[in-house]
């Protein structure tokens, strides 16, 4: 076997190394231009850091307003831009505004319309329809009596008020919803120059006395029904109603008291002994009965419609013979006499005397103060 040689390379040689003694191996030449230099510092820059100011106890507030004035610069542009967001922002609500009210201006006033929408819109900003007085009638007012009626003829009258006879009708109906409402207003002055409210309470008396006849409904869902599907109505609604109503009712019967003075003067002779047939054929109102001393003639039940609901009650609660007290209908005083009873109907006979009508107190209202109606119904 062959030792092995040691290679060598050309043009390189190994310095002896003595026994000991490690060998250095000598670095490669390194240019001069490559060699490390120290850095000097800028003269710039070392004349900036030696004029940089020193912040004292002294100069604290000096230096914050000054760090504050440089950002001042930053600052403003910001505001100037939220204030102009904040104006464009109200602008841009003003013309919503402007084009909100003017197309509810025009649907009422000039296209009279009654849609749900509009209703709605009535319910909430107090739009005018006629001023009567010093008394400012809402449209919302106008529009309530108005809808239940057409709501009436198109659901239980099957009326098609896009033929020309409905147009008329509706043009009537419009007339009437206008004479209703401003009419209400006069009654609501009058009551406030008398005195004379009705209160919740007399209201829902009402509604108890008519229900309990069966005249709205034998339950409350059939109340409901019935108020919604003949006039679109809710029971509040009902009772808004029926709350004007005797509102009028009982300025009238206020008012009038050369009524009220017959009425008790028949009472106070049929107490004293008078004949109930001789007297209602001298004083009696109504003309159908007056001839035969104020016999209804037909046999009266408890849920007979054809009669007030206050004379009903008060015929139950009376023996033959007996003679109620003056009962005020809404529309008239009656005086009655139970002539015999079987325990489920009645006959008997009354003596009337009707109020004096509405119009003769409202009359004078309306020649001195006319109302002025801000729209025009053909």
């Amino acid at each position: 076997m062959k030792k092995n040689k040691k290679r060598k390379i050309p043009g390189l040689k190994v310095p002896k190394v003595k026994a000991g003694v490690s060998a250095r191996v000598p670095r490669p030449h390194m240019p001069e231009r490559l060699k490390r230099r120290r850095v000097q510092p800028d003269a710039k820059l070392a004349e900036a850091i030696q004029n940089l100011p020193r912040i004292t106890n002294e100069t604290v507030a000096e230096h914050r307003e000054e760090v504050l004035s440089s950002a001042r610069k930053y600052i403003y542009p910001l505001s100037h831009s939220k204030r102009r967001v904040v104006v464009i922002t109200a602008g841009i609500l003003v013309l919503a505004l402007v084009a909100f009210f003017t197309f509810c201006s025009l649907a009422l006033y000039r296209f009279k319309s009654t849609s749900s929408f509009i209703y709605g819109v009535t319910e909430v900003v107090p739009f005018p329809v006629a001023k009567v007085g010093s008394s400012w009638v809402s449209y919302e007012s106008y529009l309530f009596e108005l809808r239940h009626s057409v709501h009436y003829y198109q659901t239980q009258q099957k009326e098609n008020f896009t033929t020309k006879a409905g147009k008329a009708h509706l043009a009537k109906l419009e007339q009437d919803a206008l004479s209703q409402v401003t009419e209400d207003a006069y009654v609501k002055q009058l009551a406030s120059k008398h005195h004379v409210s009705v209160s919740n309470t007399e209201v829902d008396n009402q509604v108890t006395l008519l229900r309990s006849e069966n005249r709205l409904g034998s339950n409350d869902e059939v109340f409901r029904n019935v108020l919604s599907e003949f006039w679109g109505w809710t029971p509040n609604d009902f009772k808004r109603e029926l709350k004007q109503q005797l509102l009028a009712e009982k300025v009238v019967a206020q008012l009038d008291t050369g009524t009220q003075a017959r009425a008790q003067d028949a009472l106070n002779k049929l107490n004293a002994g008078t004949d109930f047939g001789a007297l209602a054929q001298q004083v009696s109102d109504d003309l159908s009965t007056k001839a035969n001393g104020g016999n209804y003639g037909v046999a009266i039940t408890q849920t007979n419609q054809n009669l007030p609901v206050q004379v009903v009650q008060a015929l139950f609660k009376l023996q033959p013979g007996q003679i109620s007290g003056i009962i005020n209908t809404g529309y008239s005083l009656e005086i009655d006499k139970v002539l015999d009873s079987n325990g489920s109907s009645v006959h008997a006979a009354h003596i009337v005397f009707n109020f004096k009508p509405l119009g003769t107190y409202l009359k004078p209202l309306q020649l001195k103060e006319k109302p002025h109606n801000f729209i025009s119904l053909n």
